[in-house]
């Protein structure tokens, strides 16, 4: 007789499907296998998640009492013997994700296999090594007093908890968490090191690398698809011990999980945006509840909600005060754009950079600018009728490159740049604000004899580009680097010993309750690069801060590397706006070809909302929207966008739950997706 199993199928279904298995089948599956299933008139994956017992069992339990059931259930075409099965405990955290991110099941399991079957493992990649060369291993670094303590406090735990790892920059976490993971193996254990794809440098690989040679794995969006898919097997068989790489390395099945870490664990990069909308850093926490092992989450500037955790007592705090060997803290200084003089030649920059540029390079060190715009120019407007050039698919101006390129950042559309403006046929089309390429051209002109490198998206697109960067600078080739946020953490440059900021005041002005906070994050990151091998005070870093805006209050907390007063201004404000840590928050998005359509779709939903809210369980509940999203329009699509607050995760989640649930009717014209703990509101 056959028997019943309950399948996650790779499709956008809210609950797991039956299917029959014949008696062949049958000894060949457990929970975790992965099988293909008929769906519709197509075939698909899907992984078992259960064992739902014979035909008669399933009507006993459904009070069925005809004989015949009320839909045909189909058979198991094929069962992949090529996979392990999913061990218990992932397939028990992935269930957890799709509860609590309402996201299918059958999308949520299929994260946890490698995007390729398992290939050759002779064949040579004709790419460059994923793992750099390792010749003797390095000796062990002498530890401070505050890491050693560290170290004790955090390997004497026994058990699941959460360290926080509070340390400014070049305090020498890393040294930390090498020393934790090599106790953590030699207790026959595991370890995955997680870290924001921005950080996943040749120099932290490095690192690791020399400390256990072969014992590392790395996967990361840098790899070929055929590099992952051999990375993650060399885990799952046992082959390495060690798992580095970006948010995506948390699907890798590793038995006997013995510690996680969760390097910048603040940064954005974190939070997936599409499909299922995931922070690594929070799955990792419940993973490690369910591997009973410990997480240590490791940040200079902390996000408030694991500063908040660590205060009430939820997380333990461990604290790193002073640079690693003592190295000082770089100065910085504010610059008033507004007063201070200019240099001649470049408008944008103020005489006192360039001055300490040219001072800097005649000691023969190094200097790094900092500018999170790409481009020539991020605005083109035509000076005569107004006309601002943007994205025809965007609700977003078009940026210049290269001096004749206008492109879209969001969805990479293209046109050629013109002096005479399409709309009033006048010659007086020109840029306006200011780029890296921008930047990096003035340079040029003003040190012509020092050799200038550029990090952003368009001058870095593999892991080689990176890699020579780094190697670039790590050898003193290149003097002047200038860049975006790619060069703002995890880089280590000896020679590095002057930060400058282009424009500070580029995040101030978001419309985003965390604007504050990620500025300071981004600040403190990007001035920690200087001096991080001073060995005096007469070799400290320096950082010099641009801004139209030297009063902002971010300001203060950065010139003081204060995170403990900003953290107490932000949480005082965010407890009396109930917004997270305090409040919960869930963003409705709504999205449509046609903005009738939006429209439409959105006023509905918001009367749904509203008698919804009315109910007696959801008092607590607040609603905001669906209004159109701060960028309206984007690939195309015109966007509408709803928040919800609420207390505590449990209402909020049964409100949504509620809201998405039986009754509503979503036209095929619109597409509608749910993100618990939104990080972006844009």
């Amino acid at each position: 007789m056959p028997s019943l199993w309950s399948v996650a199928v790779d499709a956008p279904l809210p609950e797991p499907l039956t299917y029959n298995a014949t008696s062949e089948q049958e000894p060949l599956l457990a929970p975790g296998t992965k099988v293909t299933v008929p769906l519709g008139r197509r075939n698909v994956d899907g992984v078992i998640l259960g064992s739902l017992g014979s035909p008669d069992k399933l009507n006993e339990a459904t009070n069925q009492t005809t004989a015949a059931p009320k839909f045909k259930i189909k058979d198991i075409l094929e069962v992949d013997q090529s996979y392990s099965p999913v061990p218990k405990i992932y397939l028990e955290w992935s269930q957890w994700l799709s509860q609590y991110y309402l996201h299918p099941i059958g999308e949520v399991t299929q994260t946890l296999f490698p995007p390729l079957k398992k290939g050759n493992p002779k064949r040579k990649s004709k790419k460059a090594p994923v793992l750099p060369e390792v010749g003797e291993l390095a000796p062990v670094p002498t530890l401070m007093a505050e890491q050693e303590s560290i170290v004790k406090k955090i390997s004497a735990a026994e058990g699941f908890q959460v360290h926080l790892l509070f340390g400014v920059t070049g305090s020498g976490k890393t040294e930390v968490y090498l020393e934790v993971l090599e106790k953590t193996l030699a207790l026959g254990k595991s370890g995955l090191v997680l870290v924001p794809e921005i950080s996943l440098t040749p120099q932290l690989i490095q690192r690791f690398s020399k400390r256990f040679g072969q014992k590392i794995a790395v996967l990361h969006s840098h790899l070929t698809e055929r590099e992952k898919t051999d990375q993650w097997w060399s885990i799952v068989s046992k082959e390495k011990s060690i798992l580095i790489g970006a948010r995506s390395a948390l699907f890798c099945p590793m038995e006997n999980l013995g510690l996680i870490i969760i390097d910048e664990e603040h940064e954005p990069s974190f939070k997936q945006e599409e499909k299922l909308k995931y922070h690594a850093r929070d799955a990792a926490v419940v993973l490690a509840s369910k591997m009973n092992c410990p997480v240590i989450l490791g940040s200079a500037t902390p996000s408030l909600e694991t500063w908040q955790n660590a205060q009430s007592g939820r997380y333990h705090l461990h604290r790193l005060k002073q640079r690693y060997r003592e190295v000082p803290l770089p100065t910085i200084q504010v610059v008033d754009l507004r007063e201070a003089p200019k240099c001649p030649d470049a408008s944008w920059m103020s005489q006192i950079l360039y001055t300490k540029i040219r001072d800097t390079l005649e000691r023969g060190r190094q200097a790094a600018l900092f500018l999170n715009r790409r481009g020539t120019a991020p605005v083109v407007i035509c000076q005569a009728c107004g006309k601002v050039y943007e994205c025809s698919n965007c609700d977003i101006s078009l940026t210049l490159h290269h001096g004749k390129d206008l492109i879209c950042h969001y969805c990479n559309y293209y046109e050629s740049y013109s002096t005479t403006c399409r709309q009033c046929h006048e010659r007086k089309v020109y840029p306006i604000g200011l780029g890296t390429e921008q930047v990096e051209k003035d340079l040029r002109l003003l040190f012509p004899n020092a050799v200038v490198a550029r990090a952003d998206r368009d001058e870095i697109q593999n892991r080689e580009d990176l890699e020579t960067l780094i190697r670039e600078m790590e050898e003193g080739k290149t003097q002047i680097l200038v860049g975006t946020q790619m060069i703002a953490k995890g880089l280590d440059f000896p020679k590095l010993d002057l930060v400058g900021f282009v424009f500070a005041d580029v995040g101030f002005s978001i419309p985003d309750f965390r604007s504050v906070e990620r500025s300071f994050q981004l600040l403190t990151q990007m001035s920690g690069r200087a001096g991080r091998h001073a060995r005096n005070e007469e070799e400290r870093g320096l950082v010099l801060l641009q801004t139209l805006n030297p009063e902002h209050p971010c300001l203060k907390h950065v010139l003081q590397a204060d995170f403990v007063g900003l953290a107490e201004e932000e949480l005082q404000a965010r407890s009396e706006l109930n917004l997270p840590p305090f409040g919960r928050l869930a963003c409705v998005k709504i999205s449509a070809n046609e903005l009738e359509s939006c429209l439409t779709f959105s006023t509905h939903l918001r009367q749904r909302m509203l008698q919804l809210k009315d109910r007696p369980n959801y008092q607590e509940i607040e609603v905001l929207g669906p209004s159109p999203a701060p960028i309206e329009k984007l690939r195309g699509k015109f966007r509408f966008h709803a928040l919800i607050k609420g207390r505590e995760n449990r209402t909020l989640h049964a409100y949504v739950q509620q809201l998405m649930g039986q009754g509503l009717v979503v036209p095929n014209k619109v597409r509608v997706s749910i993100d618990i703990d939104p990080l972006h509101l844009l």
